[in-house]
């Protein structure tokens, strides 16, 4: 999602209230008919069977589930579309009486096991909104953060050790399924848990590259999820196994976030980073997939096109973390891969999330959005319809920082949102089926979770 310490500035800057129309490469979803299947990419580049793979890294520090830090000073980055954008506004859906949907537990359930989505409060009790999205709508994951973008406080989830152990553990209480407790701690800039709420700094990724030692990885991440551990964080946003192509990256390189340019090394020490985190019971997220180290624009702001600077090379990290057994869940670049799909970004992308990470890649795991309120997807497509593109593109958790605004119901909107598609057969059950089955599986894989009294 996004850097942790660097969030205020990203949220200001993000959040300017522009709405640009879409580049002409880049498809406006229709608020009446969202697609349930892209046209298949035409690619460009040779693709073989044997092609490597590159990770991709994006984190907002005020976004969910991945932050990725923005530059104190410097001006919003500007994305790399090379169309020019049409003054065609973005399609407002026409209001009009909304049926009553009757009551459908099961599938409620399945939907809120969907989401992992930001709150705010250093503590919880039984009258937190967030306590009642877990009781009544079966949230199923919630993401921390150390800032809130929206207040510009520098006090949001995270005070100290015993204070994170203790929301935690009532987090874990209130919920009727293990919960998802995930945060961005890859290292360096980008660490919710930092050293000015008592917690151990750990090298970016781009120092443990620099010694290409995975014995050092190994020891550094150790350390860091055992502070996970005990904090009582199950899954750790990271690592990023963005290869490091542009050194002038604005997102990635800018805030030594990639192990390196070799995708090979890469991969060698994304693996040692995240056996060390399973042996002390934390999952991890690799991203930004399908690549994020080429851009040269940073999507928390807006589009990233990375069509004429991206190569297979980057897929090299997914498909060894896959074929080893370690890809927990995935996390999505909102970057547009013109290469890949000529018409949707890698997030609403069917032909990048089922084609190309499912059906090519082998990958039968939870793939996890970024955070869907980023630039990327907020500047130029609805909330409403990024939401049922990105379900049926194939993603099986959506990641809400409610970082970069913030909206206290927007557990029960996106619920209400998905359970409408649903009736008006805009997704299928069977798709919603698919994500609740693999994170279930991923779920089966937590050690017992600490619960609050």
């Amino acid at each position: 999602m996004q850097l942790a310490t660097l969030g205020a500035l990203s949220t200001l800057l993000s959040g300017c209230g522009l709405r640009p129309s879409p580049p002409q490469h880049v498809a406006a979803l229709s608020p009446t008919a969202p697609p349930t299947s892209a046209p298949t990419a035409t690619r460009t580049a040779t693709h073989t069977s044997t092609a490597t793979a590159t990770a991709t890294a994006t984190q907002t520090a005020t976004a969910t589930a991945t932050s990725t830090p923005t530059p104190t000073g410097t001006a919003t980055p500007t994305a790399t579309a090379t169309a020019t954008p049409i003054d065609t506004p973005s399609p407002t859906p026409t209001p009009t009486e909304t049926p009553t949907l009757a009551p459908d537990p099961e599938l409620e359930l399945m939907l809120g096991q969907m989401l992992l989505v930001g709150f705010r409060g250093l503590a919880v009790d039984d009258q937190h909104p967030i306590v009642a999205d877990l009781r009544d709508r079966h949230l199923g994951g919630v993401v921390l953060f150390d800032r809130d973008g929206p207040a510009r406080s520098a006090t949001r989830n995270v005070e100290s050790p015993e204070q994170l152990a203790a929301l935690t553990g009532a987090l874990q209480g209130a919920a009727s399924t293990p919960l998802l407790i995930a945060v961005d701690q890859e290292g360096g800039k980008v660490m919710r848990l930092s050293p000015r709420h008592g917690f151990a700094a750990s090298p970016s990724h781009e120092e443990l590259g620099a010694q290409g030692d995975a014995a050092a990885v190994t020891a550094a991440a150790a350390a860091m999820a055992q502070t996970l551990a005990q904090a009582g964080i199950n899954l750790n946003l990271a690592p990023v196994v963005d290869v490091n192509a542009n050194p002038d990256n604005p997102v990635i390189a800018r805030y030594g976030r990639s192990f390196g340019a070799d995708p090979a090394l890469v991969s060698r020490l994304a693996a040692a980073f995240i056996q060390a985190h399973h042996e002390q019971g934390v999952l991890c997220c690799p991203k930004h997939f399908p690549g994020h180290g080429s851009s040269t624009a940073d999507s928390h702001h807006g589009l990233a096109d990375v069509s004429e600077s991206w190569t297979e090379q980057e897929l090299q990290p997914y498909r060894d973390l896959i074929q080893a057994g370690l890809a927990d869940c995935i996390m999505t670049a909102h970057v547009f891969n013109a290469r890949l799909d000529p018409v949707f970004p890698a997030t609403l992308s069917p032909a990048i999330i089922d084609g190309l990470l499912r059906r090519e890649l082998g990958y039968d795991g939870v793939v996890i959005s970024d955070d869907m309120q980023m630039g990327a997807i907020r500047r130029y497509y609805g909330y409403e319809d990024a939401v049922l593109a990105a379900v049926n593109a194939g993603v099986d958790i959506l990641a809400i920082s409610n970082n970069v605004t913030f909206e206290e119901d927007i557990v029960s909107r996106t619920v209400e949102i998905l359970r409408r598609a649903v009736a008006q057969g805009r997704i299928s059950r069977g798709r919603i089926e698919q994500s609740y089955a693999r994170i279930q599986r991923l779920k089966a894989s937590l050690p017992t979770p600490n619960r609050a009294p």
